[in-house]
């Protein structure tokens, strides 16, 4: 799964195309997992400018490519970071049925977006970076992230502190494991 709305770094499959960075290419991998032994994120470098200006305490939709594959859902969370992606707090978060209305072994998901409402004192500024991760209820444990470079406007609050963005299933980090249950959560 890979979001296409607001256009994760790199993506060839965005709503809107974004104008890449000098010596960049498109990332025709952008559905695969990161490696389990690899960088937490697929690139540190962000896009020339914010690819979506989003206003603090207001809702904000985040959609997907219909095209992905779910793996039977699992969790997702969304992390804003300030410090160029390094640390994350998180946003929003779906503990069970990502991508799905409810219990499912399917991989075509079956909702492709979600609707959430931003902290109202989450900072300003001009180069936050909001990271997603995914991990799948079913197949290989794995690891997904889209990082979004986002212009944040509305709020003179100085930091945002909340949960941090958990990782799993990668080295050095605790395994999610494949389960019938579908409260598997990362929180």
């Amino acid at each position: 799964m890979a979001l296409i709305d607001p256009c994760p770094r790199f993506s060839p499959n965005c709503t809107t195309k974004c104008q890449l960075p000098d010596g960049v290419n498109y990332d025709y991998n952008i559905k695969s997992p990161i490696p389990y032994d690899g960088p937490l994120t697929k690139t540190d470098t962000p896009w020339p400018k914010p690819v979506a200006t989003w206003t603090a305490g207001e809702d904000v939709t985040i959609k997907f490519d219909p095209s992905g594959a779910s793996h039977g859902g699992g969790s997702l969370a969304l992390g804003a970071s300030y410090d160029g992606g390094k640390t994350s707090v998180m946003v929003f978060q779906r503990l069970r049925y990502a991508f799905h209305s409810g219990p499912s072994s399917s991989n075509p998901p079956e909702i492709t977006e979600y609707t959430f409402k931003l902290p109202a004192d989450l900072p300003s500024s001009d180069s936050a970076v909001f990271s997603l991760v995914w991990y799948n209820r079913l197949g290989q444990r794995e690891y997904y992230r889209n990082d979004l470079d986002i212009k944040i406007v509305g709020s003179s609050s100085k930091s945002y502190t909340g949960p941090e963005l958990v990782i799993a299933n990668h080295a050095g980090y605790p395994t999610i494991p494949e389960s019938d249950d579908y409260d598997i959560g990362t929180g």
